[in-house]
């Protein structure tokens, strides 16, 4: 397999859950290598639609020239967060039978080691998906305090030694600043005990910023929300998850959305506006062995299925 070949996680889960049809129009808010698009725009007929969104610029350029010449297809390089505005541009709002989000970081994202995702491999601590936007992570630990950091590396790497990680990363700052992904995981390994674990001690924390200088809570948080008004009646959600905050988050998202909020419970008529927007579709999809076996990074994938009301 081509090292920066992007499997489809959950491939077949997707496809059932988008529940296609050959005229339908689906969104794809995070395209990756376009394994999943790919697959999607063959089950498409003449008529049938797809907009594709990713904000990686690696991504959109790598893209198949098959698939990019297809007049069925659309390709943007932009936030899924902003699914909305490209939507109402393209006058889709209330129109879409299905919209896909694959969460995290891709393969080739991983595997690229100048785009310093990975503590695998020796590369500059960079960590953004779109490399022209915002600050690096390098940047950001040269100037933050030791306290955000401490929170960060918590919150969103779930991490229990984040107060001595955060320690480690200060007092080695001091002395020259971190560059590299193998000086922060080291820096990393150093600081938290040695345990019998087939996880790397660095694996929580790289999550934790990259999740941070992304944004990428905020910005599943307004698609979530785009979502109720992208989907047309029928129109599916599907969203693979690959650890516990993204899956909670989507989790919550779709049970409050299934849901009559309190003040109308129990009411004889539920205004328009109270009424549920979103049914699950049964329980979250996990990978089998057979996929596990063939794509390791398949693991911890999760996909939840919901349908507009």
């Amino acid at each position: 397999m081509n090292k920066k070949q992007h499997v489809p996680v959950l491939l077949d889960g997707v496809l059932c859950g988008l529940n296609l049809k050959p005229d339908g129009c689906y969104v794809d808010a995070t395209f990756g290598r376009g394994g999943h698009s790919g697959e999607i725009v063959r089950h498409l007929g003449s008529t049938g639609q797809l907009l594709a969104i990713d904000r990686d610029p690696h991504a959109v350029s790598a893209v198949e020239p098959a698939l990019a010449n297809d007049p069925r297809f659309e390709l943007i390089h932009g936030e899924f967060s902003e699914l909305r505005r490209y939507a109402l541009e393209r006058q889709l709002l209330g129109k879409v039978d299905g919209l896909l989000l694959d969460l995290g970081v891709s393969s080739p994202q991983l595997d690229e080691a100048e785009r310093g995702f990975s503590f695998q491999a020796e590369g500059p601590l960079d960590m953004r998906m779109d490399p022209g936007r915002g600050i690096s992570a390098g940047e950001w630990l040269a100037e933050v305090d030791e306290k955000t950091l401490k929170t960060v590396i918590a919150k969103f790497g779930e991490e229990r030694f984040a107060a001595r990680i955060a320690r480690s990363i200060v007092s080695a700052r001091a002395n020259r600043r971190i560059a590299t992904t193998r000086e922060l995981a080291d820096i990393v390994a150093s600081a938290v005990p040695q345990q019998r674990s087939r996880k790397h001690p660095a694996t929580k924390t790289f999550q934790a910023i990259r999740m941070f200088v992304n944004e990428e809570l905020e910005q599943l948080a307004a698609a979530l929300e785009a979502s109720l008004e992208l989907l047309c009646a029928g129109g599916r959600l599907c969203v693979i998850s690959f650890h516990s905050l993204e899956d909670r988050q989507v989790k919550r998202f779709i049970r409050n959305a299934s849901l009559v909020p309190e003040p109308f419970r129990g009411l004889p008529e539920i205004p328009l506006h109270a009424q549920p927007k979103l049914k699950p579709i049964g329980k979250a999809v996990k990978p089998g062995d057979t996929e596990i076996a063939a794509n390791a990074r398949a693991r911890s994938a999760r996909l939840r299925i919901a349908e507009r009301l």
